[in-house]
């Protein structure tokens, strides 16, 4: 599959969270490979080194910082460290989450806490983190990760699907309230995608039922999630906002 390269992408200033592996990782990948700066952060060293490793080759090797993005201090800290790094902040892509399964019986007070820490708190923070920076760029995008299992209402996922339909209010009302300041502000909904992670949860059995109820045949992959990314943060979408981008395969 050929790629498209997006000039307005070089040079661009790109933090992502949960950047070590997945989707995250081919966030990291396809942004380095436009010749964009690109920081992340992720709780998992192993893969993340692994990540810069194979990435040295790029014309600047990504920056990974540990953190844990359910504090939200450490994490404002962390990202205002990126932002010196990088010399400031163009683009930032929302990707972190965990949608680890659970019953409605099996949730606490503090595992809801949790649960909206790890899949929308940090969705806010962070933003809220890099505007200035974006602001004093002149502009700037924030791509958020919503989650097709909502619209589908899939069992098991209550916290995480409730948290991924915020996602999408979240992105409206900054979009609002950015858009004058040239900062755009969009959601990406990715149907099943085909990780490590996922393939914890489903069976050969299980992924023959999800590509049967797609318009198309086979898997999405984490590297076709990245390319919308790459979309939305190009001066290629300087007109979209405030609105959701699907990357289903056609899943209903």
């Amino acid at each position: 599959m050929h790629s498209a390269i997006y000039p307005s992408l070089t040079g661009k200033r790109v933090i992502v969270s949960g950047g070590g592996s997945g989707i995250g990782e081919a966030m990291v990948e396809a942004f380095a490979r436009q010749g964009s700066a690109v920081a992340f952060v992720d709780i998992q060293d192993a893969p993340s080194e692994a990540l810069i490793a194979r990435l040295t080759g790029a014309d600047v090797t990504p920056h990974f910082a540990r953190c844990d993005i359910t504090d939200c201090d450490q994490y404002t800290r962390t990202l205002e460290g990126l932002i010196g790094r990088l010399g400031g902040c163009d683009i930032l892509i929302n990707n972190a989450a965990s949608d680890d399964r659970h019953t409605i019986d099996d949730v606490t007070p503090a595992y809801w806490d949790d649960r909206i820490a790890v899949n929308l708190k940090h969705q806010f923070f962070a933003a809220k983190a890099v505007v200035p920076a974006m602001r004093e760029a002149g502009g700037g995008a924030i791509v958020n990760m919503g989650s097709i299992s909502w619209h589908l209402g899939l069992k098991d996922l209550v916290i995480y699907q409730t948290a991924k339909a915020a996602i999408e209010g979240l992105t409206r009302s900054l979009a609002r309230e950015l858009g004058r300041d040239n900062i755009r502000v969009n959601t990406i909904v990715p149907g099943n995608v085909q990780t490590p992670r996922q393939m914890r949860w489903y069976t050969p059995e299980g992924e023959a039922e999800i590509v049967a109820a797609q318009c198309l045949d086979g898997r999405i992959q984490p590297a076709d999630i990245a390319a919308m990314a790459l979309f939305l943060a190009a001066d290629d979408a300087r007109y979209c906002t405030g609105h959701n981008y699907w990357v289903d395969a056609g899943w209903r």
